[in-house]
């Protein structure tokens, strides 16, 4: 990634590149192949843990793990209880993203939490697609991942969204943005305008879904702004900051994936995290939650 002063905001020229999960972007990263990346953060923890050298400097998303199943699972609001729910799986197969993703961490816990670790069997994918088309040919009876598998799902599948993804985790830490440390040392002032664009992003993204979905649907080319903007609205998360409660989520996540065994000793939250730009970029209250 490359960068340049154009008037007062910076004009910078990206290298785009997709990866069907986190670990393949933390493995990139660590190949030295990336500078910058919008990751799920479990994936950064097993790779900071194993010698990667990123950090992440800003926040994205929270609260964007979907539990979807077939349509005559029982499922938020005839019932808030999560166990109730999950209980319906015995038997059955769930699919998720690659091992160690955000939404493989989250369904391995509430798999444990409800006591149901020989009662079903979790498969991961490489891709989404994978899930979907598993969900069509009745090889998986429910799936955990983005809002946007959510509405495939239901779209192609005839899943229903099974559980709020607020209350799946709240405060999980979706999405955020990761940076290679050395280019984070190099290049301080192309990262901060990275980020003041990843701000305005966040924005459009809550403030002017209808819109974000036109321009999200004209570049991806394959999908429509309906799909686009049925995804955002399940859940409008959308900022840019390090919250105490992003962080908070997160160094939670890291005690968990101890447990779980994807990582095998406790982590810091000066190994995950560098806050100093985003917090002159992005000085005022948190936008997560915002109303409009």
């Amino acid at each position: 990634m490359a960068g340049g002063e154009t008037g007062r905001q910076p004009g910078l020229e990206a290298d785009w590149r997709l990866y069907g999960t986190g670990p393949a972007i933390v493995d990139a990263f660590e190949r030295k192949e990336l500078d910058l990346a919008y990751i799920g953060l479990p994936p950064a923890i097993i790779g900071i843990e194993r010698g990667v050298e990123i950090k992440c400097i800003a926040g994205g998303h929270i609260e964007g793990t979907v539990l979807s199943g077939r349509a005559d699972y029982k499922g938020f609001p005839e019932t808030d209880d999560l166990q109730v729910i999950c209980r319906q799986f015995q038997g059955q197969h769930i699919g998720v993203p690659g091992r160690g993703s955000i939404h493989d961490v989250i369904l391995k816990e509430v798999v444990g939490r409800c006591g149901l670790e020989d009662a079903v069997t979790v498969i991961n994918f490489a891709w989404a697609d994978q899930i979907t088309e598993a969900a069509v040919k009745g090889t998986v009876s429910a799936a955990v991942g983005t809002p946007a598998l959510a509405v495939a799902l239901r779209q192609y599948a005839g899943f229903r969204m099974l559980y709020p993804p607020s209350l799946l985790w709240p405060h999980n830490p979706s999405y955020g943005i990761l940076a290679d440390t050395g280019f984070l040392r190099k290049e301080r002032e192309t990262v901060k305008g990275f980020l003041r664009l990843h701000e305005e992003a966040t924005r459009v993204l809550r403030e002017l879904p209808a819109e974000a979905a036109r321009i999200i649907s004209g570049a991806v080319g394959f999908i429509s702004a309906d799909f686009v903007l049925e995804t955002l609205e399940i859940s409008p998360r959308y900022c840019a900051a390090l919250t105490e409660g992003y962080i908070s989520a997160t160094m939670q996540f890291a005690a968990c994936m101890k447990r779980l065994g994807y990582i095998s000793r406790e982590m810091f939250q000066d190994e995950i995290f560098d806050a100093s730009l985003i917090s002159e970029v992005h000085p005022e209250t948190d936008h997560y939650h915002f109303a409009g």
